[in-house]
């Protein structure tokens, strides 16, 4: 089993909170941590798909008194929203009692669902965890003694869905991967509520992987969808608020400049952008016009995996052509700018120059393929991703 760095994160938060919520895409790993929490410490587990844990919570209040002195796991929360005003008057209570914290642990795969009936009912008792795909450093470890690039381009080309990238094959990554696609058009997402055609969210969804890290242009999105522009933008909240599409907003400050204000799109793991895509092979990646995109969007995804839900993730951009692929707001006064190539020699532009003095950046990266660092000017080093993530995690 690939061990999860955020678990002791969360045993953390349970420590501190009454209850914690751990979001995240299907089959991302949620159950697998969270039993592998509940291994430690008394607990009982529900899963709301299961008709007969469903039926166990329909008074949630007597199953609570029956396991108060365990952790109550509820997994799939967003099926029962109604039972979140219960909960807060059985976390409330157990204040009253002693204080009582680490009560329960919610899981849930979409996070706008979950943080509406959440944000009213458990304000102040909830603390929120995202769990991403597996990153690099957590990838590398389970991996010991093996090649480092070998193994980032394998989690590169097949994503950090632990069954996609634990396959024997990229043929059976691949096969994985369709079929998760297929599972969240097919029964998740109608699940939700949205009632859009299937054939019309798969299109808008490979749109979007042909354009990883791309300013998307809606009113030419709904002319080639045949849809309103509206209906783009509502597809585009919706697999955001599903944790499936990221929207790297730009940093806007008002320096005097002319910036671009318009987000960067990213299909989050590289292998469902693979998949959209049909890309089944590395060498298939690699004569791929969308390598460059895919690339840039998988150092961002493992990046942002590390850093802590109080940095600021930004790009910047000017009509001048001054631009940070990635610019990272530790405090006011902290800024970490930094560029992503695919090259193994990399070479700036003026333009990233030119930015990094605009954000004032208190420190300059360029994360590329290879895995030394060294000097690329003065302020500005070349690194290796897994070497930036470590930076970040100390």
């Amino acid at each position: 089993m690939i061990e999860r760095n955020i678990q002791s994160r969360i045993q953390g938060l349970l420590k501190r909170n009454p209850a914690v919520a751990l979001i995240g895409p299907r089959q991302v790993g949620k159950t697998t941590v969270a039993l592998s929490i509940a291994g430690h410490c008394p607990s009982t587990y529900l899963d709301l798909e299961n008709p007969r844990d469903l039926a166990k919570v329909s008074d949630i209040e007597a199953f609570h008194v029956e396991n108060r002195e365990k952790l109550i796991i509820i997994d799939e929360i967003q099926r029962l929203p109604e039972i979140f005003a219960t909960l807060r008057g059985i976390i409330d209570k157990e204040r009253r009692r002693g204080a009582k914290v680490g009560q329960f642990l919610f899981l849930g795969s979409a996070s706008l669902e979950l943080l509406k009936q959440t944000s009213e009912s458990l304000a102040g008792r909830l603390a929120y965890v995202e769990l991403c795909p597996v990153d690099s450093l957590e990838w590398l470890e389970y991996q010991k003694g093996t090649t480092l690039q070998s193994q980032l381009n394998r989690l590169w080309l097949r994503g950090g869905f632990p069954e996609s990238l634990l396959t024997k094959s990229d043929e059976d990554s691949l096969a994985w991967r369709e079929d998760f696609l297929r599972t969240y058009l097919e029964r998740d997402i109608p699940q939700l509520g949205p009632r859009i055609p299937t054939e019309t969210l798969r299109r808008f969804w490979t749109m979007l992987a042909h354009h990883q890290g791309a300013m998307i242009n809606a009113a030419h999105l709904a002319r080639n969808l045949g849809v309103s522009g509206q209906s783009v933008t509502r597809y585009l909240d919706l697999f955001v608020d599903l944790l499936l599409i990221r929207r790297l907003q730009p940093w806007t400050s008002n320096i005097g400049k002319r910036l671009i204000r318009a987000p960067k799109i990213y299909v989050r793991d590289s292998g469902i952008t693979h998949a959209l895509l049909n890309i089944q092979t590395f060498n298939d990646l690699m004569g791929h016009p969308v390598i460059g995109g895919s690339w840039e969007g998988f150092v961002i995804e493992n990046i942002l995996a590390v850093t802590s839900s109080r940095i600021k993730a930004y790009f910047y951009r000017t009509s001048g052509g001054a631009e940070i692929d990635l610019l990272l707001e530790l405090t006011s006064r902290e800024k970490w700018a930094i560029e992503i190539k695919r090259s193994s020699a990399p070479a700036l532009s003026r333009g990233f120059y030119t930015a990094c003095e605009d954000v004032q950046a208190t420190k300059r990266f360029v994360v590329y393929a290879g895995e030394d660092t060294f000097p690329l000017s003065q302020k500005t080093r070349a690194i290796s991703l897994t070497d930036l993530m470590k930076e970040l995690n100390q």
